[in-house]
Protein backbone atom coordinates (compact mmCIF):
# COMPACT_ATOMS: atom_id res chain seq x y z
CA UNK A 1 0.00 0.00 0.00
CA UNK A 2 1.71 3.35 -1.50
CA UNK A 3 -1.17 5.43 -0.58
CA UNK A 4 -2.32 4.54 2.82
CA UNK A 5 -2.90 6.55 5.30
CA UNK A 6 -2.97 6.02 8.91
CA UNK A 7 -7.02 6.70 9.52
CA UNK A 8 -6.91 3.67 7.07
CA UNK A 9 -4.78 0.98 8.64
CA UNK A 10 -6.49 -1.59 10.19
CA UNK A 11 -6.34 -3.37 14.03
CA UNK A 12 -5.82 -6.80 14.35
CA UNK A 13 -5.38 -7.95 17.85
CA UNK A 14 -2.14 -10.05 17.80
CA UNK A 15 -1.67 -13.42 18.88
CA UNK A 16 0.19 -13.69 21.89
CA UNK A 17 0.90 -17.26 22.06
CA UNK A 18 1.87 -17.00 18.36
CA UNK A 19 4.98 -14.27 19.49
CA UNK A 20 5.75 -16.34 22.23
CA UNK A 21 6.45 -19.09 19.91
CA UNK A 22 8.16 -17.20 17.64
CA UNK A 23 10.76 -15.85 20.24
CA UNK A 24 11.27 -19.68 21.80
CA UNK A 25 12.07 -20.83 18.27
CA UNK A 26 14.13 -17.80 17.56
CA UNK A 27 16.17 -18.35 20.88
CA UNK A 28 16.53 -21.87 19.80
CA UNK A 29 17.84 -21.14 16.40
CA UNK A 30 20.42 -18.86 18.09
CA UNK A 31 21.47 -21.43 20.23
CA UNK A 32 22.08 -23.85 17.90
CA UNK A 33 23.20 -21.85 14.97
CA UNK A 34 26.51 -23.25 13.40
CA UNK A 35 28.00 -19.77 12.11
CA UNK A 36 27.68 -16.15 12.75
CA UNK A 37 25.47 -15.63 9.16
CA UNK A 38 22.90 -17.66 10.95
CA UNK A 39 22.68 -15.69 14.48
CA UNK A 40 22.26 -12.64 12.26
CA UNK A 41 19.63 -13.93 10.07
CA UNK A 42 17.51 -14.83 12.98
CA UNK A 43 18.12 -11.68 14.59
CA UNK A 44 16.82 -9.69 11.53
CA UNK A 45 14.49 -12.36 10.84
CA UNK A 46 13.04 -12.42 14.46
CA UNK A 47 12.97 -8.53 14.42
CA UNK A 48 10.63 -8.35 11.11
CA UNK A 49 8.42 -11.04 12.60
CA UNK A 50 7.79 -9.16 15.43
CA UNK A 51 7.42 -5.82 14.31
CA UNK A 52 3.80 -5.87 13.17
CA UNK A 53 3.14 -6.94 16.54
CA UNK A 54 4.45 -3.58 18.08
CA UNK A 55 2.67 -1.75 15.39
CA UNK A 56 -0.67 -3.23 16.46
CA UNK A 57 0.11 -2.01 20.16
CA UNK A 58 1.48 1.64 18.86
CA UNK A 59 -2.18 1.83 16.87
CA UNK A 60 -4.04 0.59 20.21
CA UNK A 61 -2.18 3.45 21.92
CA UNK A 62 -2.79 6.14 19.68
CA UNK A 63 -6.22 5.40 18.63
CA UNK A 64 -6.68 5.52 22.99
CA UNK A 65 -5.37 8.98 23.34
CA UNK A 66 -6.79 10.61 20.58
CA UNK A 67 -10.20 9.19 22.15
CA UNK A 68 -10.28 8.18 25.88
CA UNK A 69 -13.97 7.86 25.70
CA UNK A 70 -13.83 5.09 22.84
CA UNK A 71 -14.84 1.98 24.77
CA UNK A 72 -12.97 -0.41 21.99
CA UNK A 73 -9.83 1.19 22.63
CA UNK A 74 -9.96 1.47 26.14
CA UNK A 75 -10.44 -2.33 26.40
CA UNK A 76 -7.73 -3.08 23.89
CA UNK A 77 -4.90 -0.79 25.28
CA UNK A 78 -5.72 -2.25 29.19
CA UNK A 79 -5.73 -5.88 27.34
CA UNK A 80 -2.11 -4.90 25.84
CA UNK A 81 -0.92 -3.71 29.12
CA UNK A 82 -1.69 -6.59 30.68
CA UNK A 83 -0.45 -8.78 28.22
CA UNK A 84 2.91 -7.28 26.37
CA UNK A 85 5.07 -8.07 29.85
CA UNK A 86 4.47 -11.50 29.36
CA UNK A 87 6.12 -11.48 26.60
CA UNK A 88 9.21 -10.08 28.55
CA UNK A 89 10.37 -13.42 29.28
CA UNK A 90 11.01 -14.59 25.88
CA UNK A 91 12.34 -11.38 24.96
CA UNK A 92 14.83 -11.98 27.41
CA UNK A 93 15.81 -15.59 27.07
CA UNK A 94 15.90 -14.20 23.20
CA UNK A 95 18.85 -11.53 23.84
CA UNK A 96 20.19 -13.78 26.69
CA UNK A 97 20.98 -16.24 23.67
CA UNK A 98 22.73 -13.70 21.95
CA UNK A 99 24.60 -12.19 24.82
CA UNK A 100 26.30 -16.06 25.16
CA UNK A 101 26.38 -16.64 21.70
CA UNK A 102 29.94 -17.67 20.28
CA UNK A 103 29.85 -14.99 17.34
CA UNK A 104 29.33 -12.41 19.77
CA UNK A 105 32.12 -10.77 18.40
CA UNK A 106 30.82 -11.31 14.16
CA UNK A 107 27.29 -9.77 15.91
CA UNK A 108 28.95 -6.44 17.39
CA UNK A 109 30.64 -5.65 14.10
CA UNK A 110 27.26 -5.89 12.61
CA UNK A 111 24.68 -4.35 14.73
CA UNK A 112 27.37 -2.18 17.34
CA UNK A 113 28.57 -2.77 20.61
CA UNK A 114 25.42 -0.62 21.85
CA UNK A 115 23.04 -3.61 20.78
CA UNK A 116 24.43 -5.67 23.55
CA UNK A 117 25.06 -2.89 25.88
CA UNK A 118 20.66 -2.64 25.66
CA UNK A 119 20.50 -6.20 25.48
CA UNK A 120 22.33 -6.80 29.36
CA UNK A 121 20.00 -3.66 30.50
CA UNK A 122 17.04 -5.15 29.34
CA UNK A 123 18.21 -8.76 31.18
CA UNK A 124 19.23 -6.92 34.08
CA UNK A 125 15.84 -4.61 34.30
CA UNK A 126 13.89 -7.69 34.61
CA UNK A 127 12.87 -10.47 36.57
CA UNK A 128 9.31 -12.57 36.18
CA UNK A 129 8.40 -10.98 40.36
CA UNK A 130 7.92 -7.88 38.43
CA UNK A 131 5.24 -8.83 35.96
CA UNK A 132 2.17 -8.07 38.18
CA UNK A 133 3.66 -4.77 39.41
CA UNK A 134 3.72 -3.41 35.61
CA UNK A 135 0.54 -4.27 34.62
CA UNK A 136 -0.85 -2.49 37.96
CA UNK A 137 1.91 0.26 37.31
CA UNK A 138 0.02 0.33 33.60
CA UNK A 139 -4.04 0.35 35.00
CA UNK A 140 -2.28 3.66 37.25
CA UNK A 141 -0.86 5.85 34.78
CA UNK A 142 -4.30 4.96 32.66
CA UNK A 143 -6.16 5.93 34.96
CA UNK A 144 -3.95 9.43 35.37
CA UNK A 145 -4.55 9.85 31.67
CA UNK A 146 -8.25 9.56 32.17
CA UNK A 147 -8.34 11.78 34.59
CA UNK A 148 -6.49 14.28 32.59
CA UNK A 149 -7.81 13.94 29.24
CA UNK A 150 -11.85 14.40 31.50
CA UNK A 151 -10.97 18.12 32.38
CA UNK A 152 -14.29 19.74 31.45
CA UNK A 153 -13.79 23.36 33.01
CA UNK A 154 -16.36 26.02 32.47
CA UNK A 155 -14.23 29.03 31.65
CA UNK A 156 -15.57 32.26 29.33
CA UNK A 157 -18.73 30.75 28.35
CA UNK A 158 -17.47 27.57 27.10
CA UNK A 159 -16.43 24.19 28.50
CA UNK A 160 -12.28 23.72 28.39
CA UNK A 161 -9.68 21.22 28.56
CA UNK A 162 -6.31 21.53 30.25
CA UNK A 163 -4.91 22.49 26.93
CA UNK A 164 -7.98 25.26 26.14
CA UNK A 165 -7.23 26.58 29.76
CA UNK A 166 -3.63 26.85 29.24
CA UNK A 167 -4.32 29.65 26.00
CA UNK A 168 -5.63 32.14 28.80
CA UNK A 169 -2.13 32.19 30.73
CA UNK A 170 -1.15 34.09 27.30
CA UNK A 171 -4.20 36.57 27.68
CA UNK A 172 -3.73 40.48 28.01
CA UNK A 173 -6.02 41.38 31.07
CA UNK A 174 -4.50 39.93 34.37
CA UNK A 175 -7.90 39.03 35.64
CA UNK A 176 -8.40 36.31 32.63
CA UNK A 177 -4.88 35.16 33.35
CA UNK A 178 -5.01 34.75 37.18
CA UNK A 179 -9.06 33.09 36.94
CA UNK A 180 -7.52 30.75 34.23
CA UNK A 181 -4.58 29.63 36.53
CA UNK A 182 -6.98 29.03 39.02
CA UNK A 183 -9.47 27.17 37.32
CA UNK A 184 -6.63 24.91 35.90
CA UNK A 185 -5.34 24.55 39.62
CA UNK A 186 -8.61 23.88 41.46
CA UNK A 187 -9.01 21.04 38.96
CA UNK A 188 -5.73 19.68 39.97
CA UNK A 189 -6.73 20.59 43.92
CA UNK A 190 -10.59 18.80 43.37
CA UNK A 191 -8.56 15.74 41.87
CA UNK A 192 -5.81 15.44 45.07
CA UNK A 193 -7.08 13.03 46.99
CA UNK A 194 -6.84 10.34 44.20
CA UNK A 195 -3.77 11.67 42.54
CA UNK A 196 -1.70 11.28 46.05
CA UNK A 197 -3.03 7.79 46.32
CA UNK A 198 -1.89 6.85 42.69
CA UNK A 199 1.30 8.82 43.54
CA UNK A 200 1.68 6.42 46.50
CA UNK A 201 1.19 3.17 44.89
CA UNK A 202 3.31 4.18 41.93
CA UNK A 203 6.23 4.74 44.37
CA UNK A 204 5.45 1.69 45.98
CA UNK A 205 5.20 -0.79 42.97
CA UNK A 206 8.19 0.83 41.36
CA UNK A 207 10.61 0.60 44.49
CA UNK A 208 8.93 -2.75 44.94
CA UNK A 209 10.51 -3.63 41.25
CA UNK A 210 13.56 -2.18 42.30
CA UNK A 211 14.41 -4.62 45.03
CA UNK A 212 13.28 -7.63 43.32
CA UNK A 213 15.83 -6.71 40.98
CA UNK A 214 18.67 -5.97 44.09
CA UNK A 215 18.21 -2.66 43.98
CA UNK A 216 17.87 -0.51 47.10
CA UNK A 217 15.12 1.39 45.61
CA UNK A 218 13.51 2.42 41.98
CA UNK A 219 16.09 4.57 40.73
CA UNK A 220 19.16 2.38 39.50
CA UNK A 221 16.12 0.69 37.86
CA UNK A 222 14.60 4.24 35.92
CA UNK A 223 17.90 4.90 34.88
CA UNK A 224 18.19 1.60 33.31
CA UNK A 225 14.24 1.74 31.98
CA UNK A 226 15.60 5.12 30.04
CA UNK A 227 18.60 3.33 28.68
CA UNK A 228 21.29 5.37 30.95
CA UNK A 229 24.54 3.62 30.93
CA UNK A 230 27.29 6.57 30.48
CA UNK A 231 26.15 8.14 34.00
CA UNK A 232 24.08 7.97 36.99
CA UNK A 233 22.74 10.19 39.93
CA UNK A 234 26.06 11.54 41.16
CA UNK A 235 26.49 13.00 37.52
CA UNK A 236 22.73 14.05 37.01
CA UNK A 237 23.26 15.97 40.85
CA UNK A 238 26.49 17.90 39.73
CA UNK A 239 24.80 18.80 36.74
CA UNK A 240 21.28 20.43 38.70
CA UNK A 241 23.99 22.42 40.97
CA UNK A 242 25.83 23.68 37.43
CA UNK A 243 22.02 24.91 36.77
CA UNK A 244 21.49 26.46 40.01
CA UNK A 245 24.38 27.80 39.27
CA UNK A 246 24.39 29.63 36.24
CA UNK A 247 20.90 29.48 34.79
CA UNK A 248 18.66 30.52 38.14
CA UNK A 249 20.05 34.10 38.32
CA UNK A 250 19.53 34.98 34.52
CA UNK A 251 15.91 33.50 34.92
CA UNK A 252 15.41 35.68 37.92
CA UNK A 253 16.75 38.72 35.55
CA UNK A 254 14.50 37.48 32.95
CA UNK A 255 11.31 37.72 35.11
CA UNK A 256 12.69 41.21 36.83
CA UNK A 257 12.66 42.43 33.30
CA UNK A 258 9.24 41.00 32.35
CA UNK A 259 7.37 42.89 35.10
CA UNK A 260 9.13 45.80 34.36
CA UNK A 261 7.30 45.36 31.04
CA UNK A 262 4.25 44.35 32.02
CA UNK A 263 4.12 47.27 34.29
CA UNK A 264 3.39 44.88 37.27
CA UNK A 265 5.54 44.82 40.87
CA UNK A 266 6.09 40.92 40.38
CA UNK A 267 5.51 38.50 38.07
CA UNK A 268 3.08 36.04 39.53
CA UNK A 269 3.06 32.07 38.09
CA UNK A 270 -0.38 33.30 36.26
CA UNK A 271 1.89 36.07 34.85
CA UNK A 272 4.88 33.89 33.34
CA UNK A 273 3.44 32.99 29.71
CA UNK A 274 2.41 37.01 29.36
CA UNK A 275 6.14 38.20 28.27
CA UNK A 276 4.84 41.79 26.26
CA UNK A 277 2.42 43.84 27.41
CA UNK A 278 0.97 44.24 23.93
CA UNK A 279 0.55 40.74 23.72
CA UNK A 280 2.71 37.46 22.61
CA UNK A 281 3.30 36.02 19.82
CA UNK A 282 0.05 34.43 18.01
CA UNK A 283 0.12 32.49 14.88
CA UNK A 284 -0.89 34.03 11.84
CA UNK A 285 -3.19 31.62 11.03
CA UNK A 286 -5.48 28.64 11.59
CA UNK A 287 -4.29 24.71 12.52
CA UNK A 288 -4.21 23.96 9.11
CA UNK A 289 -2.41 27.22 8.01
CA UNK A 290 0.02 26.42 10.42
CA UNK A 291 0.49 22.55 8.88
CA UNK A 292 0.67 23.80 5.42
CA UNK A 293 3.34 26.86 5.94
CA UNK A 294 5.51 23.72 8.51
CA UNK A 295 5.79 22.05 5.01
CA UNK A 296 6.69 25.12 3.51
CA UNK A 297 9.46 25.48 5.90
CA UNK A 298 10.93 21.77 6.09
CA UNK A 299 11.45 21.77 1.97
CA UNK A 300 13.32 24.73 2.48
CA UNK A 301 15.11 24.23 5.15
CA UNK A 302 16.83 21.17 3.49
CA UNK A 303 15.64 18.25 0.87
CA UNK A 304 15.68 15.50 3.80
CA UNK A 305 13.17 17.26 5.94
CA UNK A 306 11.06 18.48 2.60
CA UNK A 307 10.84 14.88 2.27
CA UNK A 308 10.19 14.10 5.17
CA UNK A 309 7.24 16.37 5.66
CA UNK A 310 5.51 15.10 2.54
CA UNK A 311 5.22 11.69 3.75
CA UNK A 312 4.37 12.96 7.03
CA UNK A 313 0.96 15.10 5.42
CA UNK A 314 0.42 12.53 2.61
CA UNK A 315 0.04 9.35 5.14
CA UNK A 316 -1.92 11.42 7.40
CA UNK A 317 0.54 10.88 10.21
CA UNK A 318 -0.17 14.01 12.12
CA UNK A 319 -3.32 14.44 14.96
CA UNK A 320 -2.85 18.10 16.18
CA UNK A 321 -5.77 19.45 16.62
CA UNK A 322 -7.49 19.90 20.03
CA UNK A 323 -10.96 18.25 20.83
CA UNK A 324 -13.05 16.90 23.71
CA UNK A 325 -12.03 13.14 24.86
CA UNK A 326 -8.20 13.64 23.42
CA UNK A 327 -5.24 13.15 25.53
CA UNK A 328 -3.81 15.63 27.54
CA UNK A 329 -0.55 15.60 26.38
CA UNK A 330 1.72 15.22 23.15
CA UNK A 331 4.37 12.76 21.92
CA UNK A 332 6.03 11.03 18.75
CA UNK A 333 5.75 7.44 18.41
CA UNK A 334 6.69 5.27 15.17
CA UNK A 335 5.09 2.02 13.59
CA UNK A 336 8.62 0.40 12.44
CA UNK A 337 7.04 -1.85 9.76
CA UNK A 338 5.57 0.82 7.67
CA UNK A 339 9.24 2.83 8.86
CA UNK A 340 6.29 5.53 9.49
CA UNK A 341 6.59 8.26 12.43
CA UNK A 342 3.37 9.74 13.99
CA UNK A 343 2.71 13.01 15.63
CA UNK A 344 0.22 13.57 18.69
CA UNK A 345 -0.17 16.68 20.28
CA UNK A 346 -3.27 19.15 20.69
CA UNK A 347 -3.29 23.13 19.37
CA UNK A 348 -4.09 25.92 21.22
CA UNK A 349 -3.59 29.00 18.98
CA UNK A 350 -0.54 29.98 20.81
CA UNK A 351 3.49 30.11 20.16
CA UNK A 352 2.77 26.29 22.02
CA UNK A 353 1.61 25.33 18.10
CA UNK A 354 4.80 26.03 16.45
CA UNK A 355 7.00 24.37 19.34
CA UNK A 356 4.66 20.82 18.09
CA UNK A 357 5.33 21.69 14.76
CA UNK A 358 8.85 21.42 15.64
CA UNK A 359 9.47 19.69 18.83
CA UNK A 360 7.56 16.54 17.83
CA UNK A 361 8.50 16.92 14.08
CA UNK A 362 12.51 16.75 15.12
CA UNK A 363 11.56 13.61 16.94
CA UNK A 364 9.55 12.17 14.11
CA UNK A 365 12.22 13.36 11.48
CA UNK A 366 15.16 11.64 13.53
CA UNK A 367 12.70 8.58 13.46
CA UNK A 368 12.28 9.13 10.16
CA UNK A 369 16.23 8.86 9.52
CA UNK A 370 17.27 6.03 11.59
CA UNK A 371 14.70 3.72 10.39
CA UNK A 372 15.79 4.16 6.92
CA UNK A 373 19.59 3.80 8.28
CA UNK A 374 19.30 1.44 11.13
CA UNK A 375 18.08 -2.05 10.21
CA UNK A 376 16.70 -3.32 13.33
CA UNK A 377 13.63 -1.67 15.36
CA UNK A 378 15.74 -1.42 18.09
CA UNK A 379 18.62 0.72 16.33
CA UNK A 380 16.03 2.91 15.46
CA UNK A 381 15.07 4.13 19.20
CA UNK A 382 17.81 5.89 20.82
CA UNK A 383 17.72 6.60 24.45
CA UNK A 384 15.81 10.17 25.74
CA UNK A 385 19.07 11.86 26.66
CA UNK A 386 19.97 11.67 22.73
CA UNK A 387 16.45 12.45 21.31
CA UNK A 388 15.64 15.20 22.63
CA UNK A 389 18.17 16.82 21.20
CA UNK A 390 16.78 16.20 17.59
CA UNK A 391 13.52 17.92 18.96
CA UNK A 392 15.04 20.86 20.75
CA UNK A 393 17.21 21.49 18.40
CA UNK A 394 14.70 21.18 15.60
CA UNK A 395 12.78 23.84 17.42
CA UNK A 396 15.83 26.41 17.05
CA UNK A 397 16.69 25.56 13.29
CA UNK A 398 12.79 27.09 12.91
CA UNK A 399 13.98 30.83 14.20
CA UNK A 400 14.60 31.70 10.22
CA UNK A 401 10.66 30.58 9.21
CA UNK A 402 9.19 32.57 12.51
CA UNK A 403 8.32 35.33 10.15
CA UNK A 404 6.00 32.97 7.99
CA UNK A 405 4.05 31.46 11.24
CA UNK A 406 3.62 35.01 12.77
CA UNK A 407 4.12 37.67 10.60
CA UNK A 408 5.62 40.89 12.25
CA UNK A 409 5.36 39.21 15.99
CA UNK A 410 8.12 37.14 14.79
CA UNK A 411 10.79 38.70 17.20
CA UNK A 412 8.56 38.22 19.91
CA UNK A 413 8.19 34.87 19.13
CA UNK A 414 11.65 34.33 18.90
CA UNK A 415 12.43 36.32 22.23
CA UNK A 416 9.58 33.94 24.07
CA UNK A 417 10.57 31.01 22.71
CA UNK A 418 14.66 31.70 23.35
CA UNK A 419 13.39 32.59 26.63
CA UNK A 420 11.32 29.44 27.70
CA UNK A 421 13.92 27.40 26.56
CA UNK A 422 16.49 28.36 29.48
CA UNK A 423 13.46 29.48 32.28
CA UNK A 424 12.03 25.96 31.68
CA UNK A 425 15.40 24.22 32.89
CA UNK A 426 15.51 24.95 36.75
CA UNK A 427 11.85 23.58 36.84
CA UNK A 428 13.08 20.57 34.18
CA UNK A 429 15.89 19.54 37.40
CA UNK A 430 13.63 20.05 40.19
CA UNK A 431 11.32 17.20 38.30
CA UNK A 432 14.52 15.49 38.38
CA UNK A 433 15.20 15.97 41.92
CA UNK A 434 11.76 15.83 43.22
CA UNK A 435 11.81 12.05 42.25
CA UNK A 436 14.88 11.26 43.78
CA UNK A 437 13.51 13.00 46.94
CA UNK A 438 9.84 10.59 46.52
CA UNK A 439 11.50 7.52 45.46
CA UNK A 440 14.62 7.68 48.11
CA UNK A 441 12.22 8.38 50.71
CA UNK A 442 9.01 6.59 50.25
CA UNK A 443 8.10 6.96 53.92
CA UNK A 444 7.33 10.53 53.02
CA UNK A 445 3.35 11.40 53.85
CA UNK A 446 1.79 12.54 50.70
CA UNK A 447 1.78 16.07 51.80
CA UNK A 448 5.23 16.03 53.41
CA UNK A 449 6.02 15.07 48.96
CA UNK A 450 3.98 17.92 48.06
CA UNK A 451 5.76 20.31 50.75
CA UNK A 452 8.97 18.41 48.80
CA UNK A 453 7.88 20.14 46.08
CA UNK A 454 7.32 24.16 47.71
CA UNK A 455 11.40 23.56 48.73
CA UNK A 456 12.45 22.89 45.10
CA UNK A 457 10.75 25.63 44.07
CA UNK A 458 12.20 27.71 46.46
CA UNK A 459 15.68 26.69 45.63
CA UNK A 460 15.34 26.53 41.63
CA UNK A 461 12.55 28.98 41.14
CA UNK A 462 12.87 31.50 43.66
CA UNK A 463 10.78 33.98 41.27
CA UNK A 464 7.93 31.71 41.98
CA UNK A 465 4.59 33.80 43.38
CA UNK A 466 1.13 32.18 43.73
CA UNK A 467 -0.50 35.20 45.51
CA UNK A 468 -3.50 33.58 47.57
CA UNK A 469 -3.55 29.72 45.72
CA UNK A 470 -2.96 27.65 48.88
CA UNK A 471 -3.12 24.23 46.66
CA UNK A 472 0.11 25.88 44.62
CA UNK A 473 1.34 27.74 47.57
CA UNK A 474 2.50 24.42 49.36
CA UNK A 475 3.60 22.97 46.48
CA UNK A 476 0.49 21.55 43.88
CA UNK A 477 2.19 22.58 40.62
CA UNK A 478 4.13 19.24 40.37
CA UNK A 479 0.78 17.26 39.73
CA UNK A 480 0.68 18.62 36.45
CA UNK A 481 3.32 16.88 35.35
CA UNK A 482 2.73 13.84 33.83
CA UNK A 483 5.94 12.52 33.06
CA UNK A 484 6.16 12.00 36.82
CA UNK A 485 3.59 9.93 36.98
CA UNK A 486 3.49 8.32 33.33
CA UNK A 487 7.61 8.49 32.34
CA UNK A 488 9.71 8.20 35.80
CA UNK A 489 13.23 9.27 35.43
CA UNK A 490 12.52 10.91 31.99
CA UNK A 491 12.24 14.35 32.70
CA UNK A 492 16.19 15.22 33.29
CA UNK A 493 16.43 14.70 29.38
CA UNK A 494 14.99 17.59 28.27
CA UNK A 495 17.00 19.63 30.26
CA UNK A 496 20.27 18.07 29.37
CA UNK A 497 19.41 18.39 25.57
CA UNK A 498 18.41 21.33 26.09
CA UNK A 499 22.45 22.32 26.35
CA UNK A 500 22.39 19.89 23.09
CA UNK A 501 20.24 22.40 21.82
CA UNK A 502 21.93 25.41 22.62
CA UNK A 503 24.98 23.92 21.17
CA UNK A 504 23.08 23.64 17.81
CA UNK A 505 21.93 26.53 17.70
CA UNK A 506 25.68 28.51 18.23
CA UNK A 507 26.93 25.85 15.32
CA UNK A 508 24.40 27.15 12.99
CA UNK A 509 25.07 30.31 13.65
CA UNK A 510 27.99 30.14 12.90
CA UNK A 511 28.20 27.48 9.91
CA UNK A 512 25.05 26.14 9.00
CA UNK A 513 26.63 23.43 6.43
CA UNK A 514 28.52 21.77 8.87
CA UNK A 515 25.95 21.77 12.09
CA UNK A 516 23.07 20.48 9.84
CA UNK A 517 26.15 17.60 8.94
CA UNK A 518 26.27 16.90 12.51
CA UNK A 519 22.78 17.26 13.36
CA UNK A 520 21.72 14.91 10.55
CA UNK A 521 24.50 12.39 11.48
CA UNK A 522 23.45 12.33 14.74
CA UNK A 523 19.62 11.09 13.46
CA UNK A 524 20.42 8.60 11.35
CA UNK A 525 22.65 6.74 13.80
CA UNK A 526 19.74 6.04 15.83
CA UNK A 527 20.38 4.21 18.98
CA UNK A 528 23.46 2.38 17.17
CA UNK A 529 25.76 4.20 19.90
CA UNK A 530 25.65 5.47 23.75
CA UNK A 531 25.05 8.55 25.15
CA UNK A 532 28.56 9.95 24.91
CA UNK A 533 29.90 8.21 21.94
CA UNK A 534 26.85 10.03 20.24
CA UNK A 535 27.91 13.17 21.71
CA UNK A 536 31.12 13.05 19.87
CA UNK A 537 29.46 12.26 16.69
CA UNK A 538 27.62 15.02 16.70
CA UNK A 539 30.79 17.41 18.12
CA UNK A 540 28.27 18.20 21.00
CA UNK A 541 29.72 18.89 24.77
CA UNK A 542 29.36 16.57 27.79
CA UNK A 543 26.52 18.52 29.71
CA UNK A 544 28.16 17.06 33.65
CA UNK A 545 31.52 18.68 33.20
CA UNK A 546 32.16 21.32 35.15
CA UNK A 547 31.66 24.82 33.28
CA UNK A 548 29.69 23.49 30.63
CA UNK A 549 26.20 24.87 31.09
CA UNK A 550 27.58 28.21 31.21
CA UNK A 551 29.79 27.59 28.10
CA UNK A 552 26.60 26.20 25.84
CA UNK A 553 24.25 28.85 27.58
CA UNK A 554 26.30 31.74 26.61
CA UNK A 555 25.11 32.54 22.82
CA UNK A 556 21.82 32.72 24.05
CA UNK A 557 22.24 34.57 27.12
CA UNK A 558 24.00 37.32 25.15
CA UNK A 559 20.70 37.48 22.60
CA UNK A 560 18.28 37.61 26.05
CA UNK A 561 20.31 39.76 27.47
CA UNK A 562 20.29 42.13 24.60
CA UNK A 563 16.78 41.85 24.05
CA UNK A 564 15.98 43.31 27.48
Amino acid sequence: MENWTFAELQYERPDMDKVMALLRAYTERVRSASSAQEVIDAVLEQDRETAPVMDMATLVMVRHTLDTTDEFYDAENAWLDQTVPTLMPDSVAFTAALEESPFRKELEERFGKEFFVSAELQRKSFCEKNIPLMQREAELTNEYQKIMAACQVDFEGEPRNLYGLQKFFEHEDRGVRRRAFRAYSDFYASHEARLEEIWSELIDIRNEMGRNLGFENFIPLGYMQQGRTDYGPKEVAAYREQVRREIVPLCEKLYAAQAKRLGIDAVYAFDEKRVFPDGNAVPAGDDDFMIETARQMYHELSPETGEFVDFMIDHRLMDLKNKPGKASTGYCTSLFGRKAPFVFSCFNQTIFDMQVLTHELGHAFAFYRAMRHQELSELANTSTDIAEIHSMSMEQFAYPWAERFFGKDADKFRFAHLQEALTFVPFGVAVDEFQHICYENPGLTPKERTWEWHKLEEKYMPWRRYEDDEFMARGGYWYHKLHIFLYPMYYISYTLTTMGAMEFKKKAMEDWASAWRDYLALCDIGGKLGYLESLKLAHLSVPFEDGAVARVIAPAKEILERGL
